[in-house]
């Protein structure tokens, strides 16, 4: 049985507020795709590689990712851009590239940016919506999202989702890398651990084959003083050709 989502404040962001005026029409105002506006096929196209950017952010629109099947649907409009959405939030590639490196919490963090628009209120919207990532799994915490009130209101079934009301200071939300600081943490520790891991292995071996170090360290020398014997006879040899 799954659990509720527990209650949290809304904070009064910028997105809840209906209108900036003259602060809401400049350079950074986002351009909103309708597919309701789409009357070619370029149009369409444009609005696919909104979603891609919007989904998978700006550093990972690549040719690998793409999801053609999802694509096809959508420009014979047997499927919405809200169906489109929740296809790429569900499909592998986003899987591979945004779930399995990150925390519940940071997950959260970039599918509230992604799929609704917005940064989370606070801690505790961030914690309600971590139980229901354990509670209903990844496809059911993005259907809650994309099946959300707030989704329908703000997007609705033929809207690329974009981010509300951009503050001119603030980071776009399609430029915010998949990997938060808990994983990066988390990768370069597997790496020193790794590479621990091969000296200590490396030591035990050297140990277990009980090498002579004596007679080593004295191959070692030999070697040394052959190269710089070669070497000084090559030195030699260029100055007597003067």
């Amino acid at each position: 049985m799954a659990l509720p989502l527990l209650e949290y404040k809304l904070t009064t962001q910028n997105q809840r507020v209906r209108s900036f005026g003259v602060a809401d029409v400049d350079d950074n105002t986002n351009y909103i795709y309708h597919l309701e506006n789409s009357h070619s096929t370029d149009d369409v196209t444009q609005i696919i590689w909104a979603a891609y950017r919007q989904i998978f952010n700006e550093q990972e629109i690549l040719q690998f990712n793409r999801q053609i099947n999802l694509e096809s649907q959508l420009k014979n409009r047997s499927i919405t851009v809200k169906d489109f959405i929740r296809g790429l939030a569900k499909s592998e590639r986003f899987y591979q590239l945004v779930v399995t490196p990150n925390s519940n919490r940071r997950l959260v963090e970039l599918c509230l940016k992604r799929l609704l628009g917005r940064s989370p209120y606070n801690q505790q919207e961030e914690i309600a919506w971590s139980i229901q990532i354990a509670s209903l799994g990844w496809f059911g915490f993005v259907d809650a999202l994309i099946d959300s009130a707030e989704y329908e209101q703000a997007f609705g079934d033929y809207t690329v989702p974009y981010q509300r009301k951009r503050m001119t200071t603030e980071r776009p939300f399609s430029f915010i890398t998949r990997y938060g600081a808990d994983s990066r943490q988390r990768t370069a520790t597997a790496k020193w651990g790794w590479r621990s891991h091969q000296w200590y292995s490396y030591l035990s071996l050297v140990s277990e084959q009980k090498v002579d170090l004596a007679a080593l360290s004295a191959v070692l020398l030999v070697i040394t003083a052959g190269i710089t014997f070669l070497f000084i006879l090559n030195w030699w040899g260029m100055n007597s050709s003067y």
